[in-house]
């Protein structure tokens, strides 16, 4: 069996398009997401302007993937639910035995989550608390006891600037609110605790932020024409996913943990092209 990257919300955005990187360079994939296929509705889910499911599901990407001749394992998973998540990762590590590289992508997202401080509900903290920090600590703790068994393994997590500076203007006039920011903020720690009490026993764990991303929720978050007043500093989703594949595999990476691995410069600094594999 060939190597194995397990990559949560891979039904559209940033994983979908890292689920496409890894599979043209030959990885099997594992994919988790809530959404199946396209239209499912879910509970505390961005929706599109008009009201609709944004597009994109799991078993779109499995097939765009199956197109490199690679297997695919897709498994349904709700973050908020830990039942859920535990299912997911016992299904993935039966069927494929082992896991060479967890990309913990997956977020909650609800229309809630950037809500100002003094609107701030317990709700919604207790959803960012299982969202952003429950959630991927629980898929880590049940993944890492089989890297450790072979004695290698990769752990990335995608954080965003929110949980590593303030915001520039208040949650009220399109900045982050205090709940996503401080579930980003968890995600930001979560690398480099697993490299200094793992790293020496074969395990890599790096933090990624991947900027600006034209996303579908980007887009029905902030429409076409805000993307477009960004300009240049929004990147297309294959972009971080080709940088995502190369510290995944390459020999120099290493020396990129304990940061935080900004995508779109670091991908200028060293080259990095989608498709490359």
């Amino acid at each position: 069996m060939g190597q194995v990257v397990f990559i949560t919300g891979a039904s559209r955005g940033i994983g979908r398009a890292t689920a496409i990187e890894f599979a043209r360079a030959g990885f099997d994939l594992a994919l988790s997401a809530r959404t199946l296929a396209n239209g499912d509705t879910h509970p505390h889910s961005i929706r599109t302007a008009d009201g609709q499911p944004l597009a994109g599901s799991l078993n779109e990407t499995a097939e765009q993937a199956r197109a490199f001749g690679v297997e695919v394992k897709v498994v349904p998973m709700d973050l908020l639910d830990s039942e859920s998540v535990s299912q997911a990762v016992t299904a993935v590590l039966d069927h494929y035995g082992h896991i060479d590289v967890l990309i913990n992508n997956a977020i909650y997202q609800g229309p809630d989550l950037n809500a100002p401080f003094l609107a701030l509900q317990p709700h919604t903290l207790a959803r960012m608390a299982q969202g952003y920090i429950s959630a991927p600590v629980q898929i880590t703790q049940q993944v890492l006891p089989g890297m450790l068994a072979r004695g290698q393994g990769c752990i990335i997590n995608i954080t965003s600037g929110a949980g590593e500076s303030d915001p520039p203007v208040p949650a009220t006039a399109g900045g982050w609110g205090y709940a996503y920011g401080a579930g980003k903020a968890a995600v930001s720690r979560l690398a480099g605790i697993i490299a200094r009490e793992h790293g020496d026993q074969g395990i890599r764990a790096f933090t990624v932020n991947p900027g600006v991303v034209n996303t579908e929720t980007l887009r029905a978050t902030i429409g076409d024409q805000g993307i477009d007043a960004l300009g240049k500093g929004v990147a297309e989703p294959e972009l971080p996913a080709a940088v995502l594949h190369w510290l995944a595999t390459s020999e120099q990476a290493a020396e990129y943990q304990y940061r935080t691995v900004h995508a779109q410069p670091f991908a200028r600094t060293h080259n990095i092209a989608p498709g490359q594999s």
